[in-house]
């Protein structure tokens, strides 16, 4: 387990002093593969430098297995850096190396045996889909390759934490897929716990079960990847999840209007769509006045806001019926004009 306790980091600029993170505390479990995500300048690299301590905190502690990072020496941190290793956006691969000679260079700063590390290399470009890249240069390769290459060196040295920072920004979408999908099964057979900062929700959405949302260096939003899609709070997270949602629609509740929204945490995609279903069965016609919803893994998460026509008992009947739908949440918020009197009425049900 790391685990990230009030952790701080401030820098002394030209233009003051910078607050990069403030307090943040996170628990990764082993076998995780967690998601630090944030836009640009919100502290995300600074976190994941002083997880294997690049970067030395100004405040709190990083604790692993045990071991607080931030009391060894010198020496020690090195040792640590062998089992929490990092691959980057721009692969860091020496181009005067080929690329058997890349993966075997932190074998080499452990004092392995050249045979030894050569056999290593060889078995690790098997693992990365490279097999006839061996004595191939870099500048030979493409961008994806290339990460290939560079994850193959931050395997060498059998690590148990693999830190990616941004490892996925400099390829195309095809590319990108194919490398989180390495990573995934990185994480799978070999029991790698993995650390993901990125800008990207497609990323955390593709590859990640938890996740941590940086917003000026402090976590706004913290949890399963599923409960964050299904109902963001945060206005950063809601920006990450649903960005073509107009600025302050998802928190848009007209007046004179029955408003119902639904929380979608996880509902199976079906052919025939819920609201459909109920204006034929109960005859009721909702009007969607907003919709974040996205879907990951064949399941929907997200937000509907719906507005109900007619009175109380349209309302009650559209509640019942869509409280039945498994993994959605209703929850109704009325004002609505009934013969001059202003009524409000909040609800929550859950199946």
């Amino acid at each position: 387990m790391i685990e990230l306790r009030n952790l701080s980091k401030n820098f002394i600029t030209a233009d003051g002093p910078v607050d990069a993170l403030k307090h943040v505390t996170l628990k990764i479990n082993d076998g995780d593969i967690y998601g630090i995500i944030g836009m640009s300048g919100a502290g995300k690299s600074t976190l994941v430098r002083c997880i294997n301590m690049l970067e030395r905190p100004t405040e709190g502690s990083v604790i692993w297995d045990g071991t607080d990072l931030g009391a060894l020496s010198k020496k020690d941190i090195q040792q640590v850096r062998h089992q929490i290793t990092m691959i980057f956006q721009s692969f860091n691969l020496l181009m005067q190396r080929t690329c058997l000679e890349n993966i075997m260079l932190p074998l080499k700063l452990i004092h392995m045996p050249r045979a030894e590390a050569k056999k290593k290399a060889l078995e690790l470009l098997e693992t990365v889909g490279l097999p006839d890249k061996a004595n191939s240069y870099p500048a030979q390769l493409s961008g994806g390759q290339q990460q290939r290459i560079a994850i193959a060196r931050a395997l060498a040295t059998n690590p148990k934490v693999l830190l990616c920072d941004e490892a996925t920004s400099a390829l195309d979408p095809k590319t990108t897929h194919s490398i989180l999908d390495l990573i995934r099964e990185i994480n799978r057979t070999m029991g790698i716990t993995v650390i993901v900062i990125t800008h990207q929700m497609s990323v955390v959405q593709e590859i990640c079960n938890r996740v941590a949302i940086l917003e000026n260096g402090t976590v706004v939003e913290e949890g399963d990847v599923s409960q964050i899609f299904s109902n963001p709070k945060a206005r950063a997270t809601k920006a990450l999840v649903f960005p073509d949602v107009a600025e302050g629609m998802d928190d848009y509740k007209p007046a004179n209007q029955q408003t119902v929204r639904l929380v979608f945490q996880g509902a199976e995609a079906t052919a025939k769509p819920l609201i459909t279903s109920m204006a034929i069965d109960c005859r009721i016609a909702a009007n969607i006045l907003s919709a974040t919803t996205r879907t990951l893994d064949g399941k929907i998460y997200g937000n509907m806001l719906l507005s109900i026509p007619g009175g109380p008992d349209e309302l009650a009947t559209a509640v019942k019926y869509l409280s039945k739908a498994p993994s959605v949440t209703v929850q109704v918020d009325v004002e609505y004009t009934s013969q001059g009197e202003e009524t409000a009425e909040e609800a929550s049900v859950n199946e």
